[in-house]
């Protein structure tokens, strides 16, 4: 017997955990620091109680409002289920991460104030932290646009305070920065959405389909994608990527890789499945600014010698792969896409908090000051190598696994339809061996070679408590499953987007 309200559990459960540490935090202080993992624990556990009634091509639907006329709905299918689990798993991993990290990062901020100053701001992070999962799973389960839109705009206030209070250089002009950004991108989703009820007097996802033929689709489609591109990074929409993603802290960096990347998804269940026929005048112009995007964010990449700006420039260019598959159309390539993006989250989350690790330990950003650090941090070293497999597209992890479907439904496209849909996908894998360049000349910077004497001889460089590490350990112990067994996962995308 399934349990009541289970989807409306993963939102709201993690929200009444977040006032519960507002509303007690001057009695609870520090212990706080335990409770999101273990609401995540238990959302988690409700999602994969989920996909067993889901796998393989089942749903779940409910519905909730306050009379005919404020309905709204929660769909768990073959697309979003995958799409939530991952993203929970990946929140539940970052919460125990930050249980050290945010400890350090407030000790370095704000050492000399006084005791209940600092335990202000701890509680704050956590009970802010717990927003990100309730709004994650809203935006993958919500059926309608105008709830999609909130839980997209819901995001924007723990980026903004988490960044401003402990957030790196220039914090709060960068949390300013997002936060505009965000506006912007999410006002564009809104003002399409209001487009469409012009239209069909509705705001349900599950009535698109009925705009098909509609001659309005161009400027709805056109206004959601302006919005989403924002988010999504797309050149030349990226400015803020390199800025944001840099500089908040970094055990919210997997967090941010998901509010970056979600938009894909969104493009999807919003626009392909329902308006495949009219969404088709969008998908070469999409794969080009696509492939632009990748190059031009490897070779920024390239030239990084910070080692959070590199991460954070990387995500531009590995965002981007899946808008490729998605501009391609078919149906192998929009599975793939969105394999690469559940890929891509576990990828950036392992690398990112890797980085993290490396300024939490030696306190050290510039690469150029690294070096041989594998000797003293060999779990961080294994973790970097991981992160740098799974976006690199290498076997045995789940990279390898998602650009091969990727690719070949991209092929597909060019040799079937569009010759310049075949050139593009010939130099999008020429994009992926800047990729293996990057972070692998990146892994050689920080942890091989000779190791400089000021790292050898401080006994505090070496590797991380168990909480911040194990995490992420078990992230990549997910992307080799994924790796070598990604049947389950595509089974069930290919449950609701092979009905195309």
């Amino acid at each position: 017997m399934m349990i009541p309200y289970i989807l409306l559990q993963t939102i709201i459960v993690p929200v009444i955990a977040s006032l519960f540490i507002l509303i007690t935090r001057r009695k609870i202080g520090r212990k706080s620091k335990w409770i999101p993992g273990i609401t995540l624990l238990y959302t988690t556990a409700l999602l994969f109680i989920v996909a067993i009634s889901v796998y393989p091509g089942g749903e779940i639907h409910e519905d909730y409002g306050w009379g005919p006329q404020v309905m709204f709905g929660l769909l768990a299918d073959g697309l979003s289920l995958p799409v939530a689990l991952i993203i929970n798993i990946i929140c539940t991993a970052l919460s125990f991460y930050s249980l050290h990290y945010v400890e350090h990062r407030i000790e370095i901020i704000y050492g000399e104030e006084d005791e209940k100053t600092q335990l202000s701001y701890h509680t704050m992070y956590y009970w802010l932290f717990l927003l990100f999962p309730a709004s994650f799973m809203g935006i993958a389960f919500a059926t309608n646009l105008i709830v999609l839109y909130l839980f997209i705009e819901l995001l924007v206030i723990p980026l903004y305070f988490i960044m401003s209070y402990i957030g790196y250089v220039d914090r709060f002009r960068v949390a300013m920065m997002c936060f505009l950004w965000g506006i912007v991108g999410g006002t564009f989703v809104l003002f399409g959405s209001v487009l469409v009820y012009s239209q069909i007097g509705s705001f349900e996802i599950a009535e698109l389909h009925t705009l098909a033929g509609n001659p309005m689709v161009f400027w709805i489609a056109l206004l959601i994608l302006l919005g989403l591109s924002t988010k999504l990074a797309i050149f030349p929409l990226h400015i803020w990527m390199r800025w944001v993603h840099a500089e908040h802290p970094t055990c919210i960096a997997g967090l941010l890789a998901v509010y970056a990347n979600i938009g894909a998804y969104v493009i999807v269940r919003v626009l392909i499945l329902p308006l495949y026929d009219d969404f088709k005048v969008f998908g070469l112009p999409l794969m080009v600014m696509a492939l632009l995007t990748m190059v031009y964010g490897s070779l920024l990449t390239l030239a990084q010698d910070d080692v959070k700006r590199f991460c954070a420039v990387s995500t531009i260019s590995q965002i981007s792969y899946s808008l490729l598959g998605l501009g391609a159309l078919t149906v192998c390539s929009i599975e793939g896409g969105m394999f690469y993006f559940l890929s891509h989250i576990l990828g950036k989350t392992i690398l990112f908090s890797t980085a993290g690790i490396l300024v939490y330990t030696t306190g050290i950003r510039d690469m150029r000051q690294m070096g041989g650090l594998a000797s003293k941090m060999p779990i961080t070293a294994t973790l970097w190598i991981f992160g740098a497999l799974i976006l690199s597209a290498l076997p045995p992890l789940s990279g390898f696994a998602a650009e091969w479907v990727l690719f070949t439904g991209i092929f597909k496209f060019g040799v079937h339809a569009n010759p310049v849909g075949l050139i593009i996908a010939i130099l999008g894998i020429s994009a992926v061996i800047l990729t293996i360049v990057y972070t692998f000349t990146a892994a050689k910077r920080i942890f091989f070679g000779p190791l400089k004497p000021e790292l050898a001889n401080n006994s505090k460089i070496r590797d991380p408590p168990l909480s911040m590490s194990l995490p992420l350990l078990i992230l990549a112990v997910i992307s080799i499953v994924m790796g070598v067994y990604p049947k389950p996962l595509l089974d069930l995308l290919h449950s609701v987007i092979g009905l195309l």
